[in-house]
């Protein structure tokens, strides 16, 4: 019975994604341990290191169905890790004693390390393809709503208008930038390790070098320059990353969950019938993805925290910090997932009210647009003067509750250098979109010829 979030029947698909799930599973986990053993046989086998019959034996028996899972689970908890284990079968299915020749020159962490390596090149193509999906979401949302005014927001408080299209676009730079850092990435990360006790291949008298680049070659993997069986920075760079891309779905959940408020109500995840209701109040339309998302990646970033504490490595074989790499890479990667596929779900979806974001920035009866005013008259009465009158007047419209614009018709020392018609100009969010349109052109711009 599954006794996690991640594995949860219930939650599991709300949580994660299967597709992850699946890369970081027993089967997995052991059919790479099983390709790995595979490949070093094949390359050992025409390099002449051990015998060819041998070679083809091992190749032969190196396949996941002949796997016997509970022995393999109770000689994982005897031993304590389970590559020996994995071995033993291969040999034990072998015969006339070949599989003696399995895993040659090998030890437990070289087999471990670039399985690990291997899943992490099949969860980073899943995220790598999330993150191209939002892209998309975020560039269609942007282009859609490039002149779309929507008030700017500092300190949770009204600021000045930008455009919807603007704040869409600020994100998909980010994400941008996301899919630019896992380019430069996968080149470091994606090399294996086969360097023997401690990593020097002393268990190989003759072509220790060859069989290493032999057996990356095979897998698709780089070769290392030197082992790296205590120095982690790859891995940790990973969490790093995950952490990061967490960040910035959680910055979409925050800006969609503040925006869903009753009494701002500009955007909503998508709706389906029964989402987001409440057990006791039938008006309710809660977030729901943002939710998942926002507990998502606070998780995963103690995770990545904890890949820099695996780095703390003793010598050339760690005491411990190691396995903490096997909690939580699995879990990153599966919390992560599920993060950008709930993600996708509310940026697909978006539902965008745009007749409210235009009532929410009439609010304050023209008060969010005091810095124009403010820059409007500055040519007449001096910026600095400007900015203490504006201020002043605003204070009275707040106190009055009157409109801006009237308060400043009325003023002795505005009225006589600008009229009704150009204070309307300067009060109008349409006028006063700085270079939002600039920016979401340009963000577009540079992803296309990405």
């Amino acid at each position: 019975m599954a006794s996690t979030i991640i594995d949860s029947r219930i939650f599991g698909d709300m949580f994660s994604d299967a597709r992850m799930r699946d890369v970081w599973s027993d089967e997995n986990r052991t059919a790479k341990y099983l390709d790995i053993e595979r490949a070093l046989a094949k390359v050992q086998g025409e390099l002449g290191i051990i015998p060819q019959e041998a070679a083809d034996e091992i190749v032969q028996h190196c396949e996941l169905s002949m796997i016997d899972w509970d022995k393999l689970k109770a000689k994982t908890e005897q031993i304590g890790y389970p590559i020996i284990a994995v071995v033993n079968q291969i040999n034990a299915n072998c015969r006339d004693g070949l599989g003696e020749y399995c895993h040659w020159g090998a030890t437990t962490q070289d087999i471990t390390d670039t399985a690990a390596v291997l899943q992490m090149r099949e969860g980073l193509a899943l995220v790598e393809q999330d993150l191209a999906d939002i892209s998309e979401a975020l560039a269609t949302l942007a282009q859609k709503y490039r002149n779309t005014p929507v008030i700017g927001r500092s300190n949770l408080q009204q600021a000045t208008p930008i455009t919807f299209g603007y704040k869409m676009a600020s994100i998909l730079a980010g994400i941008e930038r996301h899919r630019e850092r896992l380019s430069q990435l996968k080149p470091r990360l994606l090399m294996g390790e086969f360097g023997g006790a401690s990593g020097t291949l002393s268990s190989l008298e003759k072509g220790a070098m060859e069989t290493q680049a032999g057996l990356m070659k095979e897998l698709g993997l780089a070769q290392p320059l030197i082992s790296w069986h205590t120095v982690r920075d790859t891995i940790a760079e990973v969490g790093a990353f995950l952490g990061l891309v967490g960040g910035s779905l959680g910055k979409i959940a925050m800006d969609v969950k503040l925006m869903m408020q009753t009494e701002v109500g500009e955007v909503f995840e998508p709706y389906a019938p029964g989402r987001g209701s409440s057990s006791t109040m039938p008006q309710k339309r809660n977030p729901i993805s943002c939710l998942y998302i926002h507990a998502n990646v606070s998780v995963a970033r103690q995770h990545a925290a904890a890949l820099m504490d695996a780095m703390v490595a003793d010598h050339e074989r760690s005491t411990g910090p190691w396995e903490i790499e096997w909690v939580s890479l699995p879990e990153i990667f599966c919390l992560i997932s599920g993060a950008l596929k709930q993600t996708k779900f509310v940026l697909q979806g978006l539902e965008v009210d745009v007749m409210r974001m235009r009532a929410n920035m009439e609010i304050t009866n023209g008060l969010v647009m005091s810095e124009a005013v403010m820059m409007g008259l500055g040519p007449y009465i001096g910026r600095e003067y400007a900015h203490d009158l504006v201020y002043d007047l605003c204070r009275q419209a707040l106190k009055e509750n009157r409109p801006l614009i009237d308060i400043l018709e009325d003023h002795s020392e505005i009225n006589k250098h600008v009229n009704r018609a150009q204070l309307e100009a300067m009060c109008d969010p349409v006028n006063h979109l700085g270079q939002a349109g600039v920016m979401v052109d340009r963000v577009l711009a540079a992803r296309r010829g990405a």
